[in-house]
């Protein structure tokens, strides 16, 4: 005689039931909804970052340049930076003050004092817009190069 195949298999034998895999991806769902956010925050904090040091090293180089010819230059891609990107992939903003032209539309302070006395040079940050008060919302979150480079940060920290 045959042995006989049991009717129900060990639970060893069986795969996973549904409430089993409806557990297994709620635990996955919740890890994800914890680490996302985390994540997002992270790549915020490493692009502006990275948007200080592009700046200071900027401000370096036009400051070189300034000493090579004793004025300052009219455009980024004549101080030999090219057109940079902030890590946003937009150019940064360069406006030398020493040109009349240009005085209006100066970076400001919220007593509406120009931040700085010989350049501006500031990335629009995240949200791409910006106002030259400092004080305008669309301003808060522009990484900016202040008091003639003492500061260099997120507008909303100045």
């Amino acid at each position: 005689m045959a042995p006989r195949t049991p009717v129900c298999p060990s639970r060893t034998a069986r795969g996973l039931t549904v409430i089993e895999l409806l557990i297994t991806v709620a635990i996955v769902a919740v890890l994800a909804a914890i680490a996302l956010p985390s994540w997002a925050k992270y790549q915020h904090r490493v692009r502006v970052d990275q948007a200080r040091k592009d700046i200071v090293i900027m401000s370096a180089t036009v400051g070189r340049y300034w000493i090579d010819a004793r004025a300052y230059p009219a455009s980024l891609a004549d101080a030999g930076l090219g057109a940079p990107l902030d890590p946003w992939g937009r150019p940064y903003r360069y406006l030398d003050l020493g040109d009349p032209r240009n005085r209006g539309q100066a970076r400001k302070d919220h007593s509406l004092v120009p931040i700085n006395t010989d350049f501006d040079l500031y990335s629009m940050g995240p949200d791409g817009r910006s106002f030259p008060p400092l004080t305008a919302p669309q301003s808060h979150d522009d990484i900016v190069r202040a008091n003639d480079g003492a500061f260099v940060g997120v507008a909303a920290d100045y």
